[in-house]
């Protein structure tokens, strides 16, 4: 995450597996070439069903994230029902599309579960939508990729597919100068809705996969 309106920095992952979605994040923020803030959340709930990574401007995230979470509330009165994540990604898009000659300066992920299962959308700053099983962003993204293209499978379950996002920031972190100060991780499953691991939940999956 940049706060100079570049979309380059930062490392973001998102899987979808069997069982639900995972998402992993570094920590870091950078102006420039200085690391501005060590703790920056990247990782945001929607609804309990739905949830979204962020790269780019920290500004512009900011503002994207409650006008999505509050048109999704708006949905969910409305309607009396939870909107499903493909109309979720729908409705960002338009947002982002009707921003497009001022547009928000980010790259989201946007993930959940649904009647129709697990779902994964990556939105670039026009408001093109793209649906897939596994995307990585940001500056670090092509050396997430190296380990999600090695690692992943449609077969994993969410506590697999956990370990195989960690492993893609995990080396993100080691070459790229935009990614770092740690590991941020979120799952979305049927079950439990969006949990977001503690702290001490992440370092012992680190601590596991060394």
């Amino acid at each position: 995450m940049n706060d100079k309106n570049r979309l380059e920095g930062t490392t973001t992952v998102g899987l979808t597996c069997k069982d639900g979605v995972v998402f992993a994040t570094e920590k870091r923020a950078t102006m420039g070439n200085l690391i501005a803030h060590k703790v920056a959340d990247k990782i945001f709930k929607i609804d309990d069903h739905i949830g979204t990574t962020i790269a780019g401007a920290v500004s512009d995230a900011q503002s994207l994230m409650k006008y999505i979470s509050a048109e999704v509330a708006l949905f969910r009165l409305r309607n009396g029902k939870k909107i499903n994540v493909e109309a979720a990604a729908t409705l960002t898009s338009n947002i982002l599309h009707s921003s497009r000659f001022h547009p928000f300066f980010v790259q989201t992920l946007l993930g959940g579960v649904d009647d129709k299962g697990p779902a994964l959308y990556s939105l670039d700053p026009t408001g093109g939508v793209i649906k897939d099983l596994m995307i990585a962003t940001g500056s670090g993204s092509p050396m997430a990729y190296g380990v999600l293209e090695d690692r992943y499978s449609a077969d994993l379950y969410v506590e697999e597919g956990i370990d195989v996002a960690i492993r893609a920031i995990k080396s993100a972190i080691e070459r790229d100068a935009f990614s770092g100060n740690g590991v941020l991780v979120a799952t979305i499953t049927r079950e439990e809705g969006f949990k977001k691991l503690s702290k001490e939940e992440v370092d012992k999956k680190i601590k596991d996969i060394n």
